[in-house]
């Protein structure tokens, strides 16, 4: 299954250390996050890869350059920043009609992927998108889902305070064929995909709850818990 990494983010919240290096490729125990992403889907077997740069896109082309992964990838520069769901809109070509994998490449995720895909082939009937989801202990920090005993999400609190519950949107999303359609045709002008587009899709996205390691890794604090864990 063809996976997008988004990675083009500046990291602001990171510098000094995203002054030099992108936030995809800040290492987590000695290794690039994007590396770390690139092996653990190749493993799970998902692939080939798109990936987008913009900031220090240089650093991002030298980097997959010298992975094993660099005929299974494809760079994608955006001169302009696009969006999440711009870049998605932009490249939806490259899934070629079928589902796919939409992800933000600047969280440490240990989740097991297998399951996540195993997941989004059995998800309940009207469903037509799979969230990876984990246990938040700054839920005012993240995007906040509530669902149903089928783990249908029907309600999403993006980043307010005293959000009801702690189960946080990982941003990693498995999109059926269905879904990308619909978001082309009618949601082609969005640019977020957490505020644009998640929410056109209440009642039709379905929660898998990871319980292993996952920590968006976009501040000091978060950054040094994942080098801990």
């Amino acid at each position: 299954m063809r996976a997008i990494l988004l990675a083009a983010g500046f990291g602001t919240r990171l510098r000094p250390l995203t002054d030099s290096v992108p936030k995809c490729l800040v290492p987590v125990k000695g290794r690039p996050l994007l590396g770390v992403w690139l092996e653990r889907l190749t493993d799970a077997r998902f692939g080939p890869f798109l990936v987008n740069t913009h900031y220090l896109r240089e650093k991002v082309d030298a980097f997959i350059a010298s992975t094993p992964y660099r005929d299974l990838v494809s760079m994608v520069h955006e001169p302009s920043l696009l969006g999440t769901a711009g870049t998605l809109l932009h490249n939806m070509s490259f899934f070629e009609g079928r589902d796919g994998l939409l992800i933000h490449a600047d969280n440490y995720c240990l989740a097991d992927l297998s399951a996540f895909r195993a997941a989004h082939h059995c998800r309940p009937i009207g469903c037509e998108i799979t969230m990876l989801t984990f246990r938040t202990d700054t839920p005012s920090s993240c995007g906040i889902v509530q669902v149903d005993r089928d783990n249908v999400v029907r309600e999403f609190h993006e980043k307010v305070a005293n959000p009801p519950g702690n189960l946080a949107n990982g941003a990693v999303y498995l999109l059926s064929a269905a879904a990308m359609e619909e978001i082309r045709a009618h949601h082609g002008t969005e640019i977020d995909f957490s505020t644009g587009i998640l929410p056109r899709f209440i009642g039709r996205i379905q929660s898998h709850e990871t319980v292993e390691t996952f920590i968006d890794v976009g501040t000091p604090e978060t950054y040094a818990l994942a080098n801990a864990a």
